[in-house]
């Protein structure tokens, strides 16, 4: 294994749940630029390679998804990324970066949300002593 690789792994195993949560974001938005790089340089492999990561990433968000504990939030959620899905579908299929683009886009604020929720989680837990509650939705 190299450094690098062990780096990442020393990451995912000392990280919180919603630390990967973000990282996961993160690889998503990543895949999701390389993707729109591939259509943009006419690269189908790489094109499908890492429109199937952020596909993924996000099925795994959805699927992840506590309907019972996060009710209309989930809901909403399961939503934007069954959209989000739809989009990079079209995609795919049609050569576009739109649709790319679209779900970035989302991408981004959706993690830049679950930033601040665990900024704010971590301060109240300092405040109050208390240990980290279950979050509701990914």
């Amino acid at each position: 294994m190299n450094g690098y690789n062990q780096y990442l792994d020393n990451q995912i195993s000392t990280a919180s749940r919603e630390q990967i949560i973000v990282m996961l974001y993160d690889g998503a938005i990543r895949f999701s630029k390389q993707a729109k790089l591939a259509i943009e340089n006419n690269d189908m492999a790489n094109k499908g390679k890492y429109l199937g990561k952020t596909m993924a990433i996000i099925s795994e968000f959805s699927s992840s998804l506590d309907h019972e504990i996060g009710g209309d939030i989930a809901k909403n959620l399961d939503a934007l990324y069954n959209y989000m899905l739809k989009e990079l579908t079209q995609a795919n299929i049609h050569n576009e970066t739109q649709p790319i683009d679209n779900t970035c886009s989302m991408l981004c604020e959706l993690r830049a949300t679950w930033a601040e929720a665990i900024e704010i989680n971590n301060a109240q837990k300092q405040n109050s002593g208390q240990t980290t509650p279950k979050m509701a939705a990914v």
